[in-house]
């Protein structure tokens, strides 16, 4: 095969696998676990794949928030509720299990709990940084790890990880949460080529500014709530709007969906081909702001 005809085929795959982004993915049946489901994107996502027929696992710390998710779903009785702290990495194994005790498999883990960060570097506190590391790398890896023996013995399973793009290109204030994305998508880089010969398919989800308490969650640089709304998520895409994009992202081949609007598409795209531009445009945007 010459290179021309293997470039024409790349090509075909890519438009083929592009004009199916129009449809959804087929959830009905599936079993899916969500964690971080009591809020934000997490609790629109059990909403919409409880619409489209998935038998849900949701979890989160707050097993009253998860309730009132349950009640929110057209279909309470096909799903249930597994409340576990992420920063408890030493249960993980315990928690797949007895996830995997409710129908026997698990089809797709979605990866959503996290914590963000809004504090200058040198404010934070290196207890915040571990606190976000433990949550948003350590938790999601420690479920990954123990669920994965479970996914290839059955040569079959999905993990989607909501990352974000801050893991591509860092922002300022948030240094604790960027780090922790970064490593969590090269986490997922590395084991996506380890298990995709084993009927295992990892996918990496980047949103940008997204409508949901996610500041207002976020740690300041001594441990405290930042307890704000910033203009940027205030303004950001509806989360319902997003969720409603990521489905149908998923029906498509790409490993890496990048869901964003303005700025944040903006400095993708700017710090993946112009890396350079991109670091001497976001100290003079940032002094602006501030």
């Amino acid at each position: 095969m010459t290179l021309w005809t293997r470039w024409k085929k790349s090509v075909s795959v890519y438009f083929v696998a592009s004009k199916s982004e129009g449809k959804l993915l087929n959830f009905n049946g599936k079993i899916v676990w969500v964690t971080g489901a009591s809020s934000g994107i997490g609790r629109e996502l059990c909403l919409k794949l409880d619409q489209l027929g998935a038998k849900l696992i949701m979890s989160s710390r707050n097993i009253e928030a998860l309730e009132r998710v349950l009640s929110a779903c057209a279909n309470p009785d096909e799903h249930r509720l597994l409340a576990f702290d992420l920063t408890d990495t030493q249960a993980s194994q315990c928690i797949v299990e007895r996830a995997l005790g409710f129908h026997q498999r698990i089809d797709v883990l979605f990866n959503n709990g996290g914590i963000s960060q809004r504090s200058l570097a040198v404010n934070t506190t290196l207890e915040v940084d571990r606190k976000i590391m433990e949550v948003d790398y350590f938790g999601t890896i420690a479920i990954t790890k123990a669920i994965l023996p479970h996914m290839i013995d059955r040569v079959e399973g999905t993990i989607i990880n909501i990352a974000s793009v801050a893991g591509k290109l860092g922002s300022p204030m948030r240094s604790a949460y960027s780090g922790a994305k970064h490593a969590l998508i090269g986490f997922m880089d590395c084991l996506r080529a380890e298990v995709a010969s084993q009927g295992v398919n990892v996918i990496v989800v980047c949103p940008g500014f997204v409508k949901t308490s996610i500041s207002e969650n976020a740690l300041t640089g001594d441990m405290s709530k930042y307890g704000k709304v910033d203009d940027e998520i205030e303004h950001g895409l509806p989360v319902e709007r997003f969720v409603e994009i990521l489905l149908k992202k998923l029906n498509t081949s790409k490993k890496e969906i990048i869901v964003a609007n303005g700025l944040p598409k903006l400095g993708y795209q700017i710090r993946r081909f112009l890396p350079n531009v991109y670091h001497w445009v976001l100290p003079k945007i940032y002094k602006r702001k501030s």
